[in-house]
């Protein structure tokens, strides 16, 4: 078996052996267990289910809530030679079927879905026909409310295993503390506990703390003195755009992302970042998710990410080369009341949550008892204007009400094209002056998809750019000419979220929301923002070390390159005083310290100990032989 999955994974993906814990895991799921993967980002997850799945019959279902990354995964298992497709909204009905008969009847070895699919009776009623060989999931954290990114749509996955008896579970994730990791497996109702850690050290990434009282000189200057390809993350696309703006002046090339974008303009400047054209993407946290460049050198956090999992995934996508690579996190003396404030702006009290309730059903004119499934392009700032609300409350409290099963708010934008044909198919064939590349774009739609010349059908210029050996950008530009010459109709993406009522409308007073829908959302929120804040304020103890013990390792390693150790190299000799003030400082927080975290400051042992006896002697910390806290 040790020699097969060794030989796919030459044949296939070209490398002749496997690294850290991926054999471990591939063994565990090809035997049939119950397997949890933890790999940090840039840990190669996707190759511990792509092996064994090509090595066993059957479709693997891998269930996955990044469209983008669903794409390019589908695209590289092509590439490969390797049939496998995607189920996502967007998709025609007659697609969807069409992808779900060849899983049952064709030879498909991959099919990604969304969690939100897992719902669709369709998809269920296909899914009892299928071959599986076994259920992937992916963003495993995604499942668990103490996670920083609970998804109610992930509780389903636990339904599928009675329809599917004997199959076997692998969930991965990049980020998960040891409670997240127990609820993982409570969740998807684990057999056994086959558990994998690979370390979350990357002992090439510099993890820096900066405090700067001007963000944008700071940004300026470390993008001099740090050369290579850069990401910058922010909170808003507003900031995004001014961001770029600036360093574009300062003499440095930059675009910006955000998910607001037009898809082709979305897709272009990915594109001339990630060939180099362009050093420097300033970004929301929308752009990252299944980037696979490997020499980003430089990832600049300009606003505090809300919880440690989120910083340490987004700046784990510097270096996956190896080499020395910098991730520098900005604060300024109001992060700490900035990053506490976004609890309260994240979940406004329930009575304004049950008014929005009751103002939607105003704007869409739907009485008490109707309105189930009625679903709307929700034109948001409109809203907020006529009701004299703010958006981000607003958006807030639409996330509340779909967590708590009213409606479901589809925030992203959709990133598929419709098209349909205003000439009929004789005269398509009639037209004789059209370039060469516009009928291979024709020829690659009319294999892709059905029902064009009677209906709209939803379009993705990525695949029928695979199809005809093009860019998506350059399908989009096609289109639009099309469009202009009166040959299609050609309905870009949609900007605007999506609404849906998914029950009858009750009266406000009857809107219940329950505690897993907000309270613990809530205070799970709390938890991270204040691990986050103790994070960028603890400048005693390695930044690396703070990060790898977050995540559950007992870990004594220091880095030698975060700002924390650089600056206990260039220290004088220090003095019993120091001593006691570093002990205390990192008790500031109140909180409860093992005694191992005391003894690992950069100080000799001796020295701490006698500065830990006199501060107990004179009452200022008390202990109980295992912890140490300020009295």
């Amino acid at each position: 078996m040790e020699k097969d999955y060794r030989q796919i994974l030459r044949q296939y993906f070209g490398y002749d052996d496997f690294r850290g814990i991926q054999r471990e895991i591939i063994e565990s799921i090809g035997a049939g267990h119950d397997t949890l993967g933890l790999m940090p980002t840039g840990g190669g997850k996707s190759i511990t289910f792509q092996v064994p799945a090509l090595s066993m019959p059957g479709v693997c279902i891998v269930i996955t809530p990044l469209i983008s990354l669903m794409k390019d995964q589908v695209d590289h298992l092509r590439q490969r030679g390797i049939t496998a497709y995607a189920i996502y909204s967007g998709l025609s009905h007659n697609d969807i079927v069409k992808i779900l008969d060849n899983c049952i009847y064709g030879d498909i070895k991959f099919l990604y879905v969304s969690p939100e699919r897992l719902s669709s009776y369709i998809f269920l009623a296909k899914l009892r026909h299928i071959d599986v060989s076994f259920i992937t999931v992916d963003e495993a954290h995604c499942i668990s409310q103490w996670g920083y990114d609970f998804r109610p749509a992930y509780l389903r996955i636990s339904e599928l295993r009675s329809m599917l008896p004997g199959k076997a579970v692998l969930a991965l994730t990049a980020t998960a503390t040891r409670s997240v990791v127990e609820d993982i497996q409570q969740q998807l109702a684990f057999k056994d506990g086959h558990v994998f850690r690979m370390s979350f050290r990357r002992d090439n990434i510099s993890y820096i703390v900066r405090h700067t009282m001007d963000r944008r000189a700071e940004i300026i200057h470390i993008l001099n003195n740090v050369s290579g390809s850069t990401i910058i993350y922010t909170n808003s696309r507003k900031a995004t755009k001014e961001l770029s703006g600036m360093i574009n002046e300062a003499g440095i090339s930059a675009t910006f992302f955000h998910a607001g974008l037009d898809i082709a303009v979305k897709t272009k400047r990915q594109h001339d970042w990630h060939c180099g054209l362009v050093r420097v993407i300033v970004a929301t946290n929308a752009f990252g998710m299944g980037i696979d460049k490997p020499d980003v050198r430089l990832v600049i956090h300009a606003d505090v990410p809300s919880s440690i999992e989120a910083y340490f995934q987004e700046a784990g996508r510097a270096g996956r080369d190896g080499k020395l690579s910098y991730a520098v996190l900005l604060k300024t003396q109001s992060t700490p009341m900035l990053l506490r404030r976004r609890v309260r702006l994240s979940f406004p009290e329930k009575d304004f949550v049950r008014k929005v309730y009751e103002r939607l059903a105003y704007y869409y004119e739907i009485g008490v008892g109707m309105g189930k499934e009625l679903s709307f392009v929700f034109p948001l700032g409109k809203f907020c204007t006529v009701y004299g609300y703010s958006i981000n409350d607003v958006d807030a409290a639409l996330h509340i009400l779909d967590n708590a099963g009213y409606i479901k708010y589809d925030s992203n934008p959709d990133d598929n094209s419709r098209v349909k044909f205003i000439v009929s198919r004789d005269e398509l064939y009639l037209l004789r002056n059209l370039p060469e590349e516009v009928d291979d774009m024709i020829d690659a739609m009319m294999r892709l998809y059905t029902g064009l010349f009677s209906d709209y059908v939803y379009v993705d210029t990525r695949a029928i750019a695979y199809r005809c050996s093009s860019t998506p950008q350059r399908i989009y530009t096609l289109l639009t000419d099309l469009r202009r010459r009166g040959i299609i109709e050609f309905i870009p993406p949609r900007t605007e979220p999506r609404l849906t009522f998914l029950v009858n409308r009750v009266d406000e007073c009857r809107v219940y929301i329950p505690r897993e829908a907000y309270d613990n959302l809530r205070d799970t929120m709390t938890e991270h923002i204040e691990s986050m804040v103790q994070y960028i304020n603890n400048d005693v103890v390695c930044r690396q070390q703070q990060l790898i013990r977050y995540f559950g390792e007992d870990s004594t390693y220091e880095c030698g390159k975060c700002e924390i150790c650089l600056e206990k190299r260039k220290k004088p000799q220090d003095t019993p005083v120091d001593i006691k003030k570093a002990i205390l400082d990192l008790l500031s927080d109140g909180n409860k310290r093992h005694i191992r975290e005391i003894a690992q400051l950069p100080y000799q042992k001796e020295l701490i100990h006698m500065a830990v006896a006199e501060l107990l002697e004179n009452n200022d910390i008390i202990s109980d032989g295992i912890t140490v806290k300020i009295s």
